[in-house]
């Protein structure tokens, strides 16, 4: 079994564990909420296109309103199952590289989301997994901060996600330093810099 897979199952296994309709670190989204994104996404792609225009919105939201009214139960099912034969994400290479961080995050929003969350003890795998996705998508997320934003394992290994006249150093776990990306909070994090610098860059807007 792969890292993918293997948060895949751990998320389902939360998202029952909490029940429908429990909070989430996506903003406004209920557990719920996640459950049919996941199933959208995987099962209906074409219904998250809204951005192209604004008939393609409502006939996404018809879609995930169709969703929304099936049994949260049956909804955890269908993601445990993975996608359909013809999307690309149930290749094994391609379910790795982008499902990997997609359900760490989402098994996060929901446990960090419950009053009694509790730091986890991740595996090996899958810290190297998260590290070699921020390589390759570190700047989409700090881009545009007017500083400098260096990330920083604790073995010392640094990604330059951005340069600017000063740098802040965001020091964690790969994990932590994922969800920081992704703009969740609370991630478990340090920051080496200035009080100002660290503030203009948790002040950015991160998230995909």
């Amino acid at each position: 079994m792969g890292v993918a897979a293997d948060e895949r199952r751990q998320l389902c296994d939360e998202l029952d564990r909490v029940g429908p309709d429990q909070p989430t670190l996506c903003e406004g989204w209920t557990t719920r909420d996640l459950a049919v994104h996941l199933v959208t996404r995987e099962h209906r792609p074409d219904a998250l296109t809204g951005f192209v225009s604004k008939a393609l919105g409502q006939r996404g939201d018809r879609i995930q309103g169709e969703f929304r009214e099936r049994d949260y139960t049956a909804l955890i099912d269908q993601i445990r199952q993975g996608p359909p034969k013809w999307n690309p994400l149930g290749i094994g290479a391609v379910d790795e590289t982008v499902n990997t961080t997609e359900f760490y995050v989402h098994h996060e929003d929901v446990r960090r989301a419950q009053p009694d969350w509790r730091q986890r003890t991740t595996s090996p795998d899958l810290e190297e997994a998260l590290w070699k996705s921020l390589t390759k998508v570190a700047r989409m997320f700090y881009g545009r901060s007017p500083v400098g934003v260096v990330l920083r394992r604790p073995d010392g290994t640094e990604i330059a996600a951005t340069r600017g006249p000063r740098t802040v150093r965001i020091q964690g776990e790969p994990s932590e330093l994922v969800l920081h990306a992704f703009g969740r909070k609370p991630a478990q994090v340090t920051f080496d810099g200035n009080d100002a610098d660290v503030l203009a860059v948790e002040d950015l807007r991160r998230s995909l």
